[in-house]
């Protein structure tokens, strides 16, 4: 006589199979991203600010320019066709253009998709509130306009998942939108990040703040675009062969020689650096970007970058710096002076657990009022040491440059820094979402996925 259990078990493990393999053969399975449309008045209008009389009140320059190739700005050489003048700012636009022309998972149905995009160039949104003297006290009003459209045309959207499954990009860092919106006096920023409306939203920064809930950090922008394989392994071998004559580079501007040797200027970390790289001239070479000189021209960074075997990252205003990424890219050992530069910032790209194996770290106390020279330090480091940490560097490079995708090439697998922040922002979205359909909402607080992030990407 047959088992009267065998038939439903044989139909629930038919049915487990033919489940597994679907999510085998579906490679968008919990990747479908909606992006909805919004009017323009929230993107492509916002570009025309790139030349707006107020930006003379900012240290960086009209950015029109920088629109051609897709966002990454006009190539530097016909003989580098890999570099552009690129401007982080345009990172919004970039994601966006990539997201509608390359994703492979789209769908034109919010209701299917596990993520939605807004398109909402909320840094270039910000410019006026920040340098139009008439919105100077405005602030608290940066964004609302988004969240009044969105709360009358697609409610449904903002209200399914209390906007946990919306994700955006702020070309920015943080501190320049976390100003409280009953400030006073009125502080430097806007408050977007401060907002109600926004604080379910998962948003990329280009730096967080020390707690982040809504944000988590991406890289900047670089010059360095490679439209394929080959091109990206021929600059890799390229870095890795560069005879580096120099111990240590800082590309930086805003303080001169004679400004950081001035008796009445206040001691600080860059200033320091700048002196000791003064005294040491056979070891050190400085950069100077002041007025945004290395933003129209990358060769002025890139080329001593290539030449040098560590880039010294100190903080400015904030901790953060573009230069960081340069580096990673040109083969340079970043040395950091803080680990809020980049340690407690991009773990979706870098694995927190392993800085020491690609970067140097030297408290700025130390440097500064310890007496330590960077340069004794660095010299200390043996050559074999050196060597792999450039090797592990170069390995790590991919990761956080934007690749040029227009050409359609193969990358083979090679995950740029677009496909790793989109990858984070959809684990983070399916996890709170997972939390909050369990009820217990609470624990969306306390979700980091970095550490599983590590295990998965740098096998340990």
């Amino acid at each position: 006589m047959a088992d009267p259990t065998s038939i439903p078990t044989l139909l629930l493990l038919l049915l487990c199979s033919l489940l597994f393999t679907t999510s085998l053969s579906d490679p968008c399975a919990g990747r479908r991203v909606h992006i909805l449309p919004l009017p323009p008045r929230f993107n492509s209008d916002l570009l025309s600010l790139c030349n707006a009389s107020f930006l003379a009140l900012s240290d960086s320059p009209p950015f029109c320019d920088s629109f051609e190739n897709h966002f990454l700005g006009p190539r530097i050489q016909d003989r580098s066709p890999c570099l552009f003048r690129s401007d982080p700012r345009l990172l919004e636009p970039l994601f966006h253009h990539r997201l509608q022309s390359s994703y492979p998972c789209l769908t034109p149905s919010a209701s299917q998709a596990d993520a939605v995009f807004l398109p909402y160039y909320a840094s270039l949104d910000a410019l006026p509130f920040l340098f139009s003297p008439p919105l100077f006290n405005s602030s608290p009003s940066h964004g609302l306009s988004l969240h009044q459209y969105l709360r009358s045309d697609h409610p449904g959207i903002l209200s399914r998942r209390h906007g946990h499954d919306l994700f955006l990009i702020l070309s920015g860092v943080a501190w320049d939108y976390n100003q409280k919106p009953n400030a006073d006096p009125v502080l430097w920023g806007t408050s977007f990040l401060q907002l109600p409306q926004f604080v379910n939203f998962t948003i990329l920064t280009l730096e967080s703040r020390p707690w982040p809930w809504q944000e988590h950090a991406i890289p900047y922008m670089t010059s360095f675009h490679p439209s394929s394989l080959p091109r990206l392994n021929d600059w890799l071998s390229r870095a890795a062969r560069s005879t580096r004559t120099t111990l240590m580079l800082f590309a930086g501007g805003g303080a001169s020689v004679k400004a950081a040797a001035s008796p009445t200027s206040r001691p600080n970390i860059r200033s320091t650096i700048i002196s000791q790289c003064a005294n040491r001239t056979n070891m050190c070479t400085l950069v100077d970007c002041s007025a945004g000189v290395c933003t129209h021209d990358p060769i002025l960074y890139i080329i001593p970058m290539l030449k040098s075997k560590f880039c010294l990252q100190p903080p400015g205003d904030t901790p953060t710096r573009r230069s960081t990424f340069s580096s990673i890219i040109t083969g340079c050992i970043p040395v950091f002076f803080e680990s809020t530069s980049a340690k407690k910032q991009y773990g979706w790209h870098l694995p927190k657990s392993r800085y020491d194996e690609f970067s140097v770290y030297i408290s700025k106390e130390d440097v500064v009022f310890g007496g330590v020279r960077i340069a004794d330090v660095l010299e200390a480091i043996p050559e074999e040491k050196v060597r792999r940490m450039r090797d592990k560097v170069l390995e790590l490079a991919p990761r956080v440059m934007y690749i040029d995708h227009r050409s359609g090439d193969d990358f083979k697998g090679v995950k740029d820094a677009f496909d790793l922040a989109i990858d984070g922002a959809l684990r983070q979205i399916q996890r709170r979402v997972q939390v909050l359909e369990k009820g217990d909402s609470n624990q969306i607080y306390f979700i980091d996925d970095e550490v599983e992030e590590e295990q998965r990407a740098f096998g340990f």
